[in-house]
């Protein structure tokens, strides 16, 4: 049986900075190609898993292929080390206890590159480790939650050419100023995707513990099928409404700079037949792809994270959206979903929600500097609500898809609080304990478990 995570959401971030990468246009052929593959937390898990990282590894390399391999932390020990953090001293947000979480965090990566190049030398196969501001990867100051700017290609193709495997940390970078960098929780996949955009690599593969992407999580529902191919878009939506398989910087990457990627399971037998392993797993593609499957809703994505807040009886007028969010925003705090209320007597109501860890921050933070400015009546929050979503590229050529989904709730007794649409989602927020509930009930009704074609 396939090993599944949690879904989760990881919330929508800003627009990319220009960077400094090529576009991939066109896919080429696995053989005798530069290759990125990147190992999750749980496939570096242990010394034996790393053993069999290098045997999957060693087969590619040995194939002809270039290899680039970007490994993450081995599982637990970025808890771990922040763990430690804590014990020593209470977080904070001031920058300069950022930057030394930053320099605490980035060893977890440090151990897993060199002892995956260790493994692969005792293959047989030589190999050498980078850490992320060797490379460089040179990114913005914001400390755990940096953004890559640029990647310097030529000290990995210099050692690719000599014929080395070359094992990037994933995860860090490197500040104008020289000090170390941390690009925020699932990071070491916007790692892969973005050396292997610099590097106009054939492919990225995503190693996991999943053996793909899923309908919806199939610990919720068992009858959830694993997609084929799926869109960008598609992958998008699902990334940044709660499906753990990517972290969504990584696909706003693979989007933008058009690098294949695939989903994958690093718990298949590595010995498998490399063409077999080749076309394994999910396609991430582009729209237009003859394979692409043709479902109106494609997948069901939920996230138990989310927290709603409030701010009441706000003047109606305008710039008030800004100065709530504004000072949300300078505090770095992500927002999702946004309401405001239709105004009574000059005032309003204005909802939104954010990620439950930022949930007493925000509080805090309206509570010192927009509810005195504003003279509003109370902030009120809600931590026990959750945000399901349906995706489907097909939506966009379907009508009645809302109504649908809205249908299949009211059936339920399950009360929508509030709702986000974009042209290939629709998004509601309800009560936590109805989430699957909800998830069973959109999964059946737009027949998700049924085969395509």
């Amino acid at each position: 049986m396939p090993r599944y995570n949690p879904w989760f959401i990881t919330p929508w971030s800003a627009p990319w900075a220009d960077v400094s990468f090529g576009v991939q246009q066109s896919f080429i052929p696995t053989q005798m190609a530069l290759i990125v593959h990147k190992y999750g937390g749980t496939s570096m898990g242990s010394t034996e898993r790393i053993r069999n990282v290098a045997r999957r590894v060693a087969k590619w390399a040995r194939a002809g292929n270039q290899m680039v391999v970007v490994p993450s932390a081995m599982s637990g020990e970025t808890n771990r080390l922040l763990g430690l953090a804590k014990e020593v001293s209470p977080a904070g947000s001031d920058p300069a206890m950022q930057r030394e979480l930053d320099m605490l965090a980035a060893t977890g990566e440090q151990v897993s590159v060199g002892l995956l190049a260790l493994a692969l030398q005792a293959e047989g196969v030589p190999a050498i480790s980078f850490t992320g501001w060797q490379v460089p990867v040179r990114t913005n100051n914001a400390y755990t939650k940096a953004r890559i700017e640029s990647i310097d290609d030529q000290r990995v193709r210099a050692e690719l050419d000599a014929g080395k495997v070359v094992i990037i940390a994933g995860f860090q970078g490197i500040d104008n100023d020289g000090h170390i960098t941390t690009l925020g929780r699932g990071g070491s996949d916007t790692s892969a995707v973005a050396v292997a955009a610099a590097l106009k690599a054939a492919e990225c593969l995503i190693f996991t513990d999943v053996d793909g992407v899923y309908t919806t999580d199939p610990r919720v529902v068992p009858e959830a099928r694993r997609l084929a191919t799926v869109t960008f878009e598609e992958m998008l939506e699902m990334a940044s409404m709660g499906s753990k398989i990517l972290q969504i910087r990584s696909v706003e990457f693979a989007g933008k700079y058009q690098v294949p990627l695939r989903v994958l399971s690093s718990f298949t037998p590595w010995d498998i037949p490399l063409a077999q392993e080749a076309v394994s797993g999910t396609l991430i593609t582009f729209e237009g792809d003859e394979t692409m499957e043709s479902a109106v809703v494609s997948g069901i994505a939920f996230n138990r994270d989310e927290a709603k807040i409030s701010v009441l009886g706000v003047p109606d007028r305008p710039g008030i959206a800004y100065q709530i969010l504004g000072a949300v925003a300078d505090a770095n705090i992500e927002v999702d979903v946004i309401i405001q209320n239709v105004s009574h007597d000059g005032k309003t109501d204005f909802s939104f929600t954010v990620h439950r860890n930022d949930y007493a921050r925000t509080i805090d933070v309206l509570k010192a500097k927009v509810v005195p400015t504003l003279g509003t009546d109370r902030v009120e929050g809600d931590t026990r609500i959750c945000k399901v979503s349906i995706v489907g590229i097909g939506m966009r050529s379907h009508v009645g898809i809302a109504s649908k989904m809205f249908r299949a709730l009211s059936e339920e007794g399950i009360n929508i609080q509030m709702i986000s649409t974009s042209e290939i989602k629709t998004s509601v927020v309800i009560d936590e304990k109805y989430m699957e509930l909800a998830v069973r009930a959109l999964h059946r009704a737009f027949d998700l478990d049924q085969p395509i074609g």
